[in-house]
């Protein structure tokens, strides 16, 4: 259980910083594909 808080926890800031990114441009499309796979085989 607190495991599952924390992922989520973790989960939130990482989109929280994903979304400021993409406002801002700090990364390329191919960057964030990439994350975005790496993100989804973490959490699944």
């Amino acid at each position: 259980m607190n495991k599952m808080m924390t992922s989520m926890i973790a989960f939130g800031a990482g989109m929280a910083a994903f979304n400021l990114a993409q406002k801002n441009n700090l990364m390329s499309e191919r960057q964030m594909k990439r994350m975005k796979r790496k993100v989804k085989r973490s959490i699944f």
